[in-house]
């Protein structure tokens, strides 16, 4: 038996994508925040490479959700081509290579800049590849299309990494911007494939139609924002009046898109009310965008509503059922799940929606974010941790 399979045979933490990496992903979104929420109540625990102000978003966006991003995608390619996923040692060097680059920001002391970057720099383009290859053999042409997402999330952490070398200022937050709408893209994307899936599975029902023109308008306005960050992060200048235009268009689409799932009517679902919700939250974000663009509300609040109440509460949703069903095992939220998932969607609320009501409360939101987001993923990580390290119960290979 080869040596990798030897490895997913003896440990089934190494059988698919998934395991390791939806259960880095919580260990280090929860530490992460842990360490955030420390340095807004004074207490610096940390001297990272670029700074606590760079850190904070390229963590969350580069360690926590691409993460999440990649277990997800490596693991779903497998039920797309029918090659079989990423496991064994290869899946064991991809997680070592992620890990390694959290730990050189966190403690670069006695590594170059350069170094640093080249280590967080090679794991998007090293997982786009791998993704690829198996869509690409099997000539999953309509699966492909999220090689060039990754490929774009890489260029993102580029430009996040060139500010901090002298580069543009300029790079920092279009770096950061145009990776918090690449993962709305993903999430546009792949909420618009599962999410109605799921709900018409469960209700036992047909799945909603999906008007032509409405789908394209509806994810075509989050890539035409992702083309208008691209813009900026080479120099360029885009009027305030047309982000304002084209994000009002695409959160406008996508709430017509979402209503039409009729998510309300699986409320006593944990694990579908979580992602029609999550879904609200990305039009919100979209909105708050839109508005921004006129100065009527930060930008920094649109993006946290896409990146805790979108982000947060859908990947929270997404690695819960994910984990269930890829270890065969029933897709009912174990308990303390809802708990976790109603606290991600908090977190969403006390973050986004309350300083945008009420500004003077920011101090006190933020508070209450950090705590519902860190008691969230430790919920997630009490109950899955057993379940992304053990065999699948029905005996399956995955």
């Amino acid at each position: 038996m080869h040596d990798s399979s030897v490895l997913a045979r003896r440990m089934p933490l190494w059988r698919l994508a998934f395991r390791p990496f939806f259960l880095l992903a919580a260990a280090f979104g929860l530490l992460a925040m842990l360490v955030w929420g420390g340095v807004w109540n004074g207490h610096v625990w940390l001297a990272p490479y670029g700074g606590l102000m760079w850190w904070h978003p390229h963590e969350m966006l580069f360690g926590f959700a691409a993460a999440v991003v990649v277990g997800f995608l490596l693991t779903a390619v497998q039920n797309w081509t029918g090659q079989p996923g990423l496991a064994g040692w290869p899946l064991l060097g991809l997680a070592a290579l992620w890990l390694a680059a959290r730990l050189a920001i966190a403690f670069p002391q006695g590594l170059s800049s350069a170094w640093v970057a080249v280590i967080d720099l090679a794991f998007l383009p090293l997982a786009a590849v791998l993704l690829a290859r198996p869509v690409i053999r099997r000539r999953q042409w309509r699966n492909l299309v999220f090689v060039p997402v990754l490929a774009l999330l890489a260029v993102a952490n580029l430009a996040m990494h060139l500010a901090l070398s002298g580069g543009a200022p300029y790079l920092l937050r279009g770096g950061e911007s145009l990776a918090v709408l690449l993962i709305t893209l993903l999430m546009v994307i792949l909420g618009g494939r599962v999410i109605p899936f799921f709900t018409a599975r469960r209700l036992n029902r047909p799945q909603a139609s999906r008007p032509a023109g409405l789908e394209a308008t509806a994810i075509g306005g989050v890539v035409a924002l992702v083309g208008l960050q691209l813009v900026v992060l080479i120099g360029g200048v885009v009027p305030d009046g047309l982000w304002a235009v084209v994000a009002g268009v695409a959160a406008l689409a996508n709430l017509v898109r979402g209503l039409r799932w009729a998510g309300w009517q699986g409320w006593r679902e944990p694990l579908l009310w979580s992602l029609h919700l999550s879904y609200a939250f990305v039009c919100l974000g979209l909105a708050m965008w839109a508005l921004a663009a006129w100065h009527l509300v930060s930008l920094s609040l649109a993006v946290h509503a896409l990146t805790v109440g979108g982000m947060g509460v859908m990947m929270l949703a997404m690695m819960a059922r994910v984990a269930l069903g890829h270890t065969g095992r029933a897709l009912v939220a174990p308990r303390g799940i809802a708990t976790a998932l109603a606290l991600m969607l908090l977190a969403g609320v006390a973050r986004a929606l309350l300083p945008a009501i009420w500004p003077q409360a920011l101090p006190v939101a933020l508070n209450i974010a950090v705590l519902a987001w860190s008691l969230a993923l430790a919920l997630y990580l009490v109950r899955y941790v057993p379940v992304l390290g053990s065999r699948r119960v029905d005996g399956a290979p995955g």
